[in-house]
């Protein structure tokens, strides 16, 4: 017996790897369902090596006698169905940016704030952080538990993949019009992906930061400690699976690149991989498939008191969305969040 399991958005990028997270981690399954939109009634998708479902129709998706929903469908769409899923009883862990600052909704990375599913109730609903936000508190917890943080400074390299599967698809196809001298047409981003860079991701805000650098300001606040200062620049690169980060930060306390070798060493979630030499860092390419975050580049800051400078690097599609929602689901049956399966 086990859990009966929906998983939104299941066409998407995310829908689809949090199917085949699902099935790796052998999550204990009475039934998957695959929920998409209208136009995706019937298509089929994958569940582990031998399974495949039917995509439903999410709009008129009867939710009762599910206990976990998976949703990862648009924060528009997250907005109406999340409410609707929740109401029946169902544990709603959304991907999706629409809940996330709802003081009454859980944000939540298992590695640093499984305490807070304690209030997943209120709503019904779990939110699940931006993937860059995941993977760069992941590093910083362990580091904030011993030396506390005050500032950290942030720089992405975000792959295409973060923007959805037309955007994997228009850096394909950018790349291949250089090669064969064709026109290069823009869709989904502002300028040109292939072989540039774009410091442009989501809307900008009225203060000349766009949307991404204000979620990793304020959802690592709530998250690890509201006292962090954050500053944050988001940029675009042509890769299409795996964030990286540069990250700098400054501690109320002493603390060496040795002992935070250690420490992060010792940490859930994270491998280290840091030898000064070349290839002794991690870089997107390795990282992809990959459930862990990584760490490289470990060294002090000689610009700042107390300060210290990282290389973060995970796979967006699986820490940084479909896993990270898996794992809050494993750890509501964990801590006796929900009930035993049937």
């Amino acid at each position: 017996m086990g859990y009966k399991v929906a998983v939104v958005g299941a066409t998407g990028n995310v829908g689809r790897e949090m199917l085949q997270t699902l099935a790796e981690r052998e999550f204990p399954v009475s039934e998957v369902v695959a929920l998409a939109s209208e136009r995706s009634i019937g298509t089929e998708v994958s569940f582990g090596e031998d399974d495949v479902l039917k995509v439903q129709d999410l709009s008129t998706f009867d939710f009762a006698g599910t206990d976990f929903v998976l949703s990862s469908p648009g924060a528009k769409v997250s907005a109406q169905f999340a409410p609707r899923a929740a109401a029946t009883g169902a544990c709603v862990i959304d991907n999706t940016s629409h809940f996330r600052m709802d003081p009454d909704v859980p944000l939540v990375v298992p590695e640093v704030n499984p305490e807070a599913l304690s209030g997943w109730r209120k709503k019904g609903i779990i939110a699940n952080p931006n993937c860059s936000t995941i993977q760069m508190v992941v590093a910083l917890k362990p580091l904030h538990d011993v030396a506390r943080i005050r500032r950290v400074v942030v720089s992405t390299y975000q792959s295409v993949s973060g923007a959805g599967k037309e955007a994997m698809d228009e850096l394909f196809t950018q790349t291949r019009a250089i090669y064969v001298n064709d026109t290069v047409k823009k869709e989904k981003f502002t300028k040109q992906i292939a072989f540039n860079v774009i410091p442009h991701i989501d809307v900008f805000m009225d203060d000349g930061s766009t949307k991404e650098e204000w979620k990793m300001m304020v959802e690592t606040k709530k998250i690890l400690d509201p006292a962090i200062k954050v500053a944050a620049t988001c940029v675009r690169v042509p890769v299409f699976i795996g964030h990286a980060e540069a990250v700098t930060v400054e501690f109320e306390s002493p603390l060496s690149a040795e002992d935070a070798r250690r420490i992060l060493r010792d940490a859930p979630g994270i491998g280290v991989v840091d030898h000064r030499a070349d290839e002794g860092y991690v870089t997107p390419v390795e990282v992809t498939g990959e459930d862990k975050v990584f760490v490289s580049r470990i060294r002090e800051d000689i610009s700042v008191e107390n300060g210290l400078s990282l290389w973060v690097v995970a796979d967006n599609l699986r820490k940084g969305a479909a896993l990270n929602a898996v794992q809050i689901a494993e750890a509501m049956i964990r801590d006796g969040h929900i009930g035993p399966a049937d």
